[in-house]
This record gives C-alpha cells, structure tokens and sequence, in this order.
C-alpha cells in the first residue's frame, strides 16, 4: 500500500548435527555475563530497538499531542448601573491531525477569594485539526446580587478579579485532558453622578420666550474618572416642563470630584403661572431634572442616569454677579 509502513523480517536458525541432545539446565540456575550481553545486543535488543523505532515512527507520522490554550482577550461589551457583561477569548490550538471536542468549560469569577459567579458551559464545540479556534465565554455580572452578597463592596468602587477556566477536551492517545486557565484584572462598580442646578441665569428674557443657562453642578462619586460625551435632559420649574435638549459636550469630570457645565434652555415663564414672579424676585423656586450623561471610562462606554428632585434654584440676570449667587 502506497504511503503505508512494510516490515520484512528474515531469520536463520542453525540446527548442530554433531549433537542432538538437548542440553539441560538446572532450575535457578544463573546466566554468566556473556548470555546477559547476548540479550541486550543479540535477538532481543535488536526487537527492543525495533519497537521503540516504531514507536517514535508512529508518533512522528499520526502527530498527536497536547493542545494548549490561552486568553487572548477579556471584552467589556455592556456596563450600566445594573451589570458589567464581559466576554472571555480563549485561543485554544490542536495539533493533531483530527478534531477534538471541546466536552465543557468551567468557569468562577472571584474577588478577593469571594466567588461573584460560576457556572459551566457543555458541548461547547470542537477544535479542527492543525489549528486554532477562538473559543468566546459570555459572563454577566449583576451588581445588586454582588451588594447583597458582600456589603463591604461599595457604589463606586473598582474591585479585583480573577477569572478561573478550565477546558476539558477529548484527546486520542491522550484521553479527556482539562487545561487550566487565570486572567486577573479589575472591574468597577458604578455609581450615578449627582446633579445640582446650581443657578439659571437669563440671557434674553420675555414672557413668550426666555433663553437662559442652566449652571450645573455634576458631582462624580466614582473612583475612576468620567469623560463626558454628551448629556441629554428635561428641566421642571415649578412642576411644570420647561423643556429639555440634547448637547454633544466633551469635558473629564475627575474621580470623587465636581464639575460645573453651562447648558442652554430656552421656555415661556407665562406659562409657569404666578411661580415666575417668585423667581424674577429673587426667591427660590423648586425644580426637578431628569436626563442621561454618555461618559468613557477606563473600562468602556456607559451611560448614566442623572436626576434631581425636590431642589430649589434661583433665576439670575445676565450682568448679576456671581459671588452673589450663593445661597
């Protein structure tokens, strides 16, 4: 056969006439040193060197081996108030010349040795021969299941992890191998800003149409910086809607810090009834804001809510000073 392996053997054996005697040898009885060289350099070491030959031929043509793995990536595609979701990437290589199931993945996420999540996912495909396949781990974290199980992790906070797989693969030769894998980095828990209309200041003023700038005051709670991108909201005075815009804005608001931004609005004070006399002379009035803050962070894209209750602002004349506009 074309390709295949051919083993011929030939053997003599050398019959002595002079003698057809058997000679007898005495139980226990001990082989001197030169039948003891003859076995290792005659007949029987000649087969042990021809099966070890066979051997090592065979493992060089078939090519079976262990297959390796690594992670070769940790995405960060969603995090919101409510969860973190991340995908794990594992590179895994077969070297053998056939496919190889991949039976099932288990998985942990600790921090600290305190376990946030674990599960395992069967079936979870198969290798194909001579190459590599990126195997991906969805995982989710939700937050409020994190609070409540372990008080002292903190709104705000960035904590360790660790992440634990193991791969179990079926290997020819081999048999089922599980292949241990760690990935350490760190994720955040989030927090909202809060939000404080510090003053409104006119910039044309008439009882059909009025343009003002709300001062805001945006306080971050987070241990990590905020890159501010764009907000959008919808402003109440006097429990009535006054409007609301989107505004593309570009501004860092640093860890644990405030940050003040200038954001325009335009409304009718006729509409706000007898209240827009309160305002024009100076006292305060309530007010309510509600809205979103798309920010980057060290670990992606989020955006945040921002709301506001029950405050008491106060409308300014363009010229006023503003050492004055302190309550």
């Amino acid at each position: 056969m074309d390709g295949g392996l051919t083993f011929k053997f030939n053997f003599t054996i050398n019959k002595e006439t002079a003698d057809d005697k058997p000679e007898i040898i005495e139980r226990g009885a001990k082989k001197n040193e030169n039948e003891e060289g003859e076995e290792n350099t005659g007949f029987l070491g000649k087969v042990k060197e021809f099966i070890q030959d066979i051997g090592e031929k065979i493992e060089e043509t078939i090519g079976f081996g262990k297959p390796t793995a690594d992670v070769s990536a940790i995405h960060v595609p969603k995090i919101n108030l409510k969860q973190c979701d991340l995908i794990v990437d594992i590179l895994v290589t077969n070297p053998n010349p056939i496919p190889i199931p991949l039976i099932d993945i288990n998985y942990l996420i600790e921090s600290d040795g305190r376990k946030l999540i674990s599960g395992l996912i069967p079936d979870a495909g198969t290798i194909r021969a001579h190459g590599s396949e990126t195997v991906q781990i969805p995982l989710c974290l939700i937050y409020e299941d994190i609070k409540n199980t372990y008080e002292e992790i903190q709104p705000g906070s960035i904590i360790p992890y660790k992440i634990k797989v193991d791969l179990i693969v079926d290997v020819p030769v081999f048999g089922r191998i599980t292949i241990p894998l760690e990935k350490k980095g760190e994720i955040p828990i989030p927090y909202k800003p809060d939000v404080d209309i510090d003053k409104i200041k006119f910039e044309k003023f008439s009882f059909e149409e009025t343009v003002a700038t709300l001062h805001l005051k945006l306080e971050n709670k987070n241990d990590f910086d905020l890159g501010l991108n764009a907000l959008d909201y919808e402003v109440w005075l006097c429990g009535e809607s006054i409007g609301g815009a989107e505004l593309a804005k570009t501004q860092k608001i640093e860890k644990n810090g405030i940050t003040y931004l200038d954001v325009p609005i335009t409304f009718r004070p006729k509409d706000l009834g007898s209240a827009i006399w309160d305002m024009i002379r100076g006292k305060g009035t309530g007010y309510s804001m509600k809205g979103n803050i798309d920010v980057s962070t060290p670990f992606g894209e989020m955006k945040l809510p921002i709301k506001k209750e029950g405050g008491t602002t106060r409308l300014k004349k363009k010229d006023d000073n503003d050492d004055d506009d302190e309550e």
